[in-house]
């Protein structure tokens, strides 16, 4: 098959199994629906914790990198409008060894969202019951999970599995509806906190001023607080990309569109829940500011100034929309395993499906990881660092592969094109690995833990599976830029603390970053493999569809 029929089948109009009914705004909103989860419920709060009213700052700046990424996802996601894309780019430009490394980073990523949206759901219910009690950790505030919050967890993961496995076509149908109640209820939380009550002085009230804990805290907060956790959703218009019906406008303008549109509703609630908090609830510093019921924080806002019909709809909410956000990633995480399975890169029986076309297997074992991900993460404040960084950490693959594609098929159709991709990219990579190195080595260490478990997983399927050991070895040379890239990360975050100079890590971030953007680039995989690539993604993407359209 030549390249451009491969292009040509990749990216029209009437390729088989897609259906391009999916216009500018429904992406969008796709788009905005995926982004606004528990995140913001939180965020506020955390981050004012651990950047004072520059927090504010913080949110522009998380917004602004994961434009970066978006933007680089978005010629991908047009030029291969596949399912699963995340996790195939890369195994397109690099190979089966970087492909399947990636693909497991974003797959442990993804297991983790659904147990973090139940923790979230959890915290706001402590309201009515005890599901979580109060902890100091490394000295920040967290609430964990108490037995009967674990326990109600577990259920909760269950109904997440279960509904999954019957089908969910009624959900479907309401996901605009569900979509509308998540703006609505953002836009009138600022509102009201607004007209409620506004003290401008809350923004230098504190000895440290504006910028409480300098520039550190910024940063910080970007990856420790929620706030890129809370823009993570953007990629639904990238993976929607095949049901669109003019990918070339329509991707693009819910990429940019949604994380605009979410980082203006991100930072003016956190203008508005740093001017609605009374003065005499504002501690000498940033990092002790506590209230009653707090476990809520915006519910608790809402008592506190009075608007008791507010906080009725926010723990209504609280509940809502991190329930459906945990049901999306439950059948995404299995989707992914599914992907993996078919891909050869995990083993066959995560393939295995029921009548329904339920990946029964991948179902399964998405729900007992996320039981296990409980114990070392039993708080949604220790959790949020784990997915950010595990998640971004699977993006850092995507402006490498974009970049190495634009060599190796450069005249493949691209209905996006970037400008200034070599820019562009190397920004998006280079602000991946910041967003890890911000994360703190407290919590990267299980990501890299995780990561060594999974190299170790495949050394295990590959004594037993020829085909596999084959196909690894033949194009580890092509990917090998993934271990310097992830041990250089984990060696930058066990430096940072350690103590060592933080301009001497930046620096080095740079020089790993520059390091391996080129390495990758010039161990790319060959453009005869390239297109042989993209034709198996192509059909694999189409019998995973067809097998999910039955779920």
């Amino acid at each position: 098959m030549t390249q451009g029929t491969i292009a040509r089948e990749g990216t029209g109009t009437d390729g088989p199994g897609l259906h391009r009914r999916l216009g500018r705004v429904g992406l969008l909103f796709a788009s905005v629906g995926a982004i606004i989860g528990s995140g913001w419920l939180f965020g506020a709060l955390n981050a004012a914790r651990t950047a004072g009213p520059a927090a504010i700052i913080s949110w522009a700046l998380g917004g602004i990198i994961i434009m970066f990424l978006g933007l680089c996802f978005a010629e991908l996601g047009t030029m291969f409008p596949i399912a699963g894309g995340v996790v195939r780019f890369p195994h397109i430009a690099f190979g089966s060894f970087a492909g399947y490394v990636t693909g497991w980073v974003t797959w442990v990523a993804a297991m983790a969202v659904a147990p973090i949206e139940v923790e979230g759901a959890l915290q706001y219910a402590t309201r009515y019951f005890a599901f979580t009690r109060t902890e100091s950790v490394n000295g920040t505030t967290v609430h964990v999970l108490t037995g009967a919050g674990l326990v109600t967890a577990i259920v909760l993961m269950a109904v997440f599995v279960v509904v999954n496995y019957l089908g969910i076509t009624w959900f479907q149908r309401i996901n605009n509806v569900l979509v509308g109640w998540k703006l609505a209820m953002i836009v009138l939380v600022i509102a009201a906190f607004g007209v409620a009550a506004f003290h401008p002085s809350n923004f230098t009230a504190t000895q440290s001023g504006f910028f409480a804990n300098g520039w550190t805290g910024v940063f910080s907060a970007i990856a420790t607080s929620g706030i890129v956790f809370s823009y993570l959703g953007f990629r639904q218009g990238i993976e929607l990309a095949g049901e669109t019906d003019n990918p070339k406008r329509n991707v693009p303008f819910a990429v940019i569109g949604s994380v605009m549109v979410t980082m203006l509703l991100y930072v003016l609630l956190q203008v508005v829940f740093i001017g609605a908090i009374p003065h005499s609830l504002i501690p000498a510093h940033w990092a002790d500011l506590n209230f009653t019921n707090d476990f809520g924080p915006l519910a608790a806002m809402s008592s506190i100034l009075g608007l008791t019909w507010l906080e009725v709809l926010l723990y209504i909410d609280a509940v809502a929309s991190p329930a459906d956000t945990g049901l999306i990633y439950t059948t995404a995480s299995a989707r992914i395993a599914f992907a993996m399975g078919r891909a050869g890169a995990a083993p066959r029986a995560l393939t295995r499906t029921s009548r329904r076309g339920a990946p029964v297997v991948s179902l399964i074992l998405t729900f007992v990881i996320g039981l296990i991900l409980f114990l070392p993460f039993p708080s949604w404040q220790q959790m949020v660092g784990f997915v950010s960084s595990a998640t971004v950490l699977s993006f850092g693959s995507g402006p490498l592969a974009v970049f190495s594609l634009r060599r190796q098929v450069p005249d493949y159709s691209r209905p996006f094109r970037v400008r200034g991709l070599a820019v562009i990219s190397f920004l998006g990579f280079l602000a991946s690995n910041l967003i890890v190195f911000w994360t703190g080595w407290d919590t990267n260490w299980k990501l890299f833990l995780a990561v060594l478990l999974g190299l170790v997983l495949l050394g295990v399927q590959m004594t037993t599976r020829p085909h596999l050991r084959d196909e690894v070895l033949r194009t580890f040379r092509h990917g090998a830029w993934v271990l310097p890239w992830l041990a250089g990360l984990a060696l930058v975050s066990w430096l940072d603390a350690r103590h060592v100079s933080t301009p001497l890590l930046y620096l080095l971030t740079l020089a790993l970053s520059a390091g391996v953007y080129w390495m990758a680039f010039a161990l790319r995989l060959p453009p005869e493999e390239v297109l042989i690539n993209i034709e198996a993604a192509r059909e694999e993407s189409l019998v995973e569809e067809e097998v999910f359209e039955k779920a």
